[in-house]
């Protein structure tokens, strides 16, 4: 039933849920669509991050108010924690992106964001901003605007505040009151992309939340505030407002965002901050949300309300002919912000009253440079309207492929043509991450590029359709599909890739003596009969054999593993390995990465290919580990990296008996919140625990657990965390095991760490425990939870917060110290 709402909402908001999908809306969501073509009124919605949105404005303001709404996050997301895989950092951005997007499909809402990154939990604005780029982040949060024109912009968050939540969150509200003083400055040049523009009000979006309690907000003054019942019903889906809402941050499935919608009314309320007091309840009060606010729209407006008024449901085509004339108008319209707004919408509504299905498909997923590919077009008119296909081209190749094709009703055309990919195209890959970029800033060349959600597709193909005397111009991206037993068609984009990609599978290669290692490169091509050279460059100190190795690779998509000796220095040491490959004198040194989850489209990512490798002088105890996953991390990777063996758990077969065998067990980031099985297997884990074994626990949060303790003895979780990733580390415990066997633990250990030193700490426990270390922020008191220790029976029990998830990925020496300190407690 979930899945049949869910069609539901995004045939109401004429938005396919794959991006790569034709439309293919019925009368009643056509005639929705009509209602929004008729309103002319923008709001722009302004957070920090993925997830941030009120996906309830979002969509009340698109789906009952007929709005366009856009939402601006600052960032991507990339700082969080990933429930659905083990992608990080920039990976994670780009399923975020995705996330966000699959949103705005459900919700009806457009997708922006700034260059800013998210690089992890910050605990004050200043801190924020400076790692940021203020200056650089606020001209991105300007052109957005006066590229997008909102009427109203409205901030998630409160920029009084600073210090009280995410630094993030304050930013956000902070930028966008500077932004609202300078988007209408015609002294203020930013990016000089986009004419001066200046919205007429700025809100915050409140709520008892940011007053403390729901009795405090009752007893507030709200005479400043608007408050508006935003769960509406809408018969054309049968769902309320909120249902949509949920429906989409939904989306936010790396979050663990999962929602259920409500009926009846609820209500919203925002606090002018800037502009005038609206008069009537309504953020648009003294905006003229009609064609009128057009030169030459008011017979725009006309024909749209006489659409409206004889729309026949059984036959959508009879709205054609007015429709017709209102694209004529729109096309002669001086304003060209409301023309380049308004005209996609009307050809999405001409084209769906008539039935008309337009699309072209590539016969493969991907090609290189210097090619050619099949691409197989369709167009079929499923109406009695007379239409006729006055051409269909390529416009990047100048190409005219067929001419003066009538359209009869329900009789495709079908055709088969080549697109030819020149060399000095694109490759299909993230803009923002073409480059390297800063620690709080994505370097982008093409400024046009700024806010934009993805990278515009390569390649398309032209329909111009002729209806009646006007010829409609319709472009279609070329996109890839096939069908799956199981999920029947499948739609993904089509790629432009280099001729070759080359890719270390260990991202981290630790050596923990002298002795070689085998360090395999997997080749891959993006075209036939493939022939070229590999070589393994090294940083100083580090030797690599042989020098190069020859390749074929016979068929376009194939690959080959090719293996090199790496070995090591005598002495500790981090260096950095990078292929290269060479093909026909011309040199590739990117990597290739798809991201493939079934709520977002397939996502392919190009990347500098490097690994890190790392001689570390470490001991360890212990062989065999057991790994339990839990929101998902790489660790159990990491671990066999310094040699140990592990196996990963099936919580189906979690017995005691099952356990004896190990000599550690590691439960993985967030088990307790996101197992529900682990409740009936706990007791196992803390009578092996009992019994001898040593169980070490990884992060989780407070909120959610899916067990009632996660300790055998009493221990408190808070939102305790150090954020500073060079935060000085004191030793509570010299002489403690845990910080001298086998490796003995020192202040420089604590060095090269990455964006943080861990998060959510416990903060009260019980005597059992001993704590091992103390950290801070700057300025803020010694937090001591980031590790404790406590004897439990025989066996050791063992709690932690520290970032490990990102610290061994990242090939930190001192975490894989301590890790293997925590693996081998007890086997001295």
């Amino acid at each position: 039933m979930k899945n049949i709402l869910f069609l539901l909402v995004i045939l109401l908001v004429f938005i396919p849920v794959n991006a790569q999908k034709p439309d293919k809306p019925n009368a009643s969501e056509i005639y929705e669509s009509i209602k929004k073509l008729n309103f002319l009124g923008t709001v722009l919605y302004v957070a920090a991050h993925p997830d941030d949105e009120n996906t309830r404005l979002i969509s009340y303001f698109s789906n009952h108010i007929k709005a366009r709404t856009g939402y601006l996050s600052i960032t991507r997301g990339d700082g969080g924690q990933n429930l659905i895989g083990s992608e990080l950092q920039e990976l994670l951005g780009g399923i975020r992106t995705q996330e966000l997007l699959a949103a705005r499909r459900t919700d009806g809402g457009e997708q922006f964001f700034t260059r800013a990154k998210d690089f992890g939990y910050s605990k004050h604005p200043n801190e924020t901003l400076a790692i940021w780029n203020k200056d650089e982040v606020l001209k991105d949060v300007i052109a957005i605007i006066r590229k997008f024109k909102p009427d109203v912009i409205i901030n998630r968050f409160d920029h009084r505040t600073p210090g009280t939540t995410h630094g993030h969150h304050t930013s956000s509200a902070m930028l966008s009151m500077e932004a609202f003083d300078l988007v209408g400055d015609v002294n203020f040049k930013g990016h000089n992309l986009y004419k001066p523009w200046q919205p007429k009000n700025l809100f915050f979006n409140t709520s008892w939340w940011f007053y403390g309690s729901e009795e405090k907000f009752k007893k507030a003054d709200k005479s400043n505030l608007l408050g508006f019942d935003m769960n509406v019903f809408y018969p054309s889906s049968g769902l309320s407002n909120s249902e949509i809402a949920s429906l989409s941050r939904s989306q936010h499935q790396s979050q663990g965002f999962g929602s259920t919608g409500s009926r009846g009314s609820e209500m919203e309320y925002i606090e002018l901050l800037k502009g005038d007091m609206p008069k009537n309840n309504s953020v648009f009060d003294g905006v003229d949300t009609s064609w009128n606010r057009v030169k030459g729209g008011a017979p725009i407006g006309q024909l749209l309300e006489k659409v409206l008024k004889e729309y026949d449901f059984k036959n959508p085509a009879a709205s054609i002919p007015d429709l017709i004339k209102a694209y004529s108008l729109i096309t002669n319209l001086d304003d060209n912000h409301w023309k380049n707004v308004k005209l996609p919408e009307i050809k999405s509504i001409i084209a769906a009253c008539a039935g008309l299905y337009l699309e072209a498909v590539a016969e493969t997923p991907f090609t290189s440079l210097n090619e050619s590919v099949k691409v197989n077009i369709e167009a079929i008119n499923r109406s009695d309207i007379s239409m006729q296909l006055e051409g269909i081209s390529i416009p990047e190749e100048h190409k005219e492929i067929v001419a003066n094709i009538p359209l009869i009703n329900n009789k495709p055309y079908k055709k088969t043509t080549e697109v030819y990919i020149a060399a000095d195209e694109r490759f299909t890959s993230p803009y923002w991450l073409t480059k390297v970029s800063s620690l709080g800033m994505y370097n982008v060349d093409n400024l046009q590029y700024i806010g934009e959600p993805e990278t515009p597709k390569n390649r398309s193909i032209l329909f111009n359709v002729k209806v009646g005397n006007v010829i409609i111009p319709f472009t279609k991206t070329i996109v890839y599909k096939y069908n799956n037993p199981v999920k029947g068609e499948v739609y993904q984009p089509f790629e432009v890739l280099p001729e070759v990609t080359a890719k270390i599978l260990n991202k981290v290669n630790i050596f923990a003596d002298n002795l070689s290692k085998e360090v395999p490169v997997t080749v891959k091509s993006s075209k036939n009969n493939l022939s070229g050279v590999v070589s393994l460059s090294a940083s100083e100190g580090w030797k690599v054999t042989p020098e190069k190795i020859n390749f074929t690779i016979s068929a376009k998509g194939g690959e080959k593993t090719i293996v090199f000796k790496v070995t090591p220095p005598i002495t500790q040491n981090e260096g950095v390995i990078t292929p290269t490959v060479t093909v026909n004198g011309k040199v590739f040194k990117q990597e290739l990465i798809s991201i493939d989850y079934n709520h977002i489209p397939k996502q392919t990512i190009l990347m500098p290919s490097q690994a890190k490798v790392v001689r570390l002088d470490i001991k360890k105890k212990g062989n065999l580990i057991g790994y339990i996953q839990g929101a998902g991390d790489q660790v159990p990777t990491s671990l066999t990296e310094i040699g140990y063996e592990v196996e990963e758990l099936n919580e189906d077969h979690i017995i005691l008996n099952n356990l004896q065998k190990y000599d550690a067990i590691v439960l993985g980031i967030r088990l307790y919140n996101v197992s529900e099985k682990a409740k009936f297997y706990q007791s196992a884990l803390h009578k092996y625990v009992e019994n001898g074994g040593t169980l070490i626990v990884q992060y989780n949060t407070n909120r959610g657990l899916k067990v009632d303790k996660v300790a055998p003895y009493n221990l408190k979780l808070s939102r305790d965390r150090v954020v500073e990733e060079d935060a000085k580390v004191w030793l509570l415990k010299e002489k403690h095991k845990l910080l001298n066997f086998p490796n003995k633990i020192s202040a420089p250990d604590f060095d090269g760490w990455i964006q943080e030193r861990g998060l959510y700490f416990p903060n009260h426990w019980s005597k059992e425990y001993i704590p091992i270390l103390g950290m801070n922020d700057t300025g803020e008191k010694t937090k001591k939870g980031s590790l404790l220790i406590a004897k439990y029976g025989k066996g050791h029990f063992i709690y932690t917060g520290i970032s490990f998830f990102r610290e061994l990925p990242a090939g930190v020496p001192g975490a894989y110290k301590l890790f293997a300190n925590m693996l081998s407690v007890g086997k001295n």
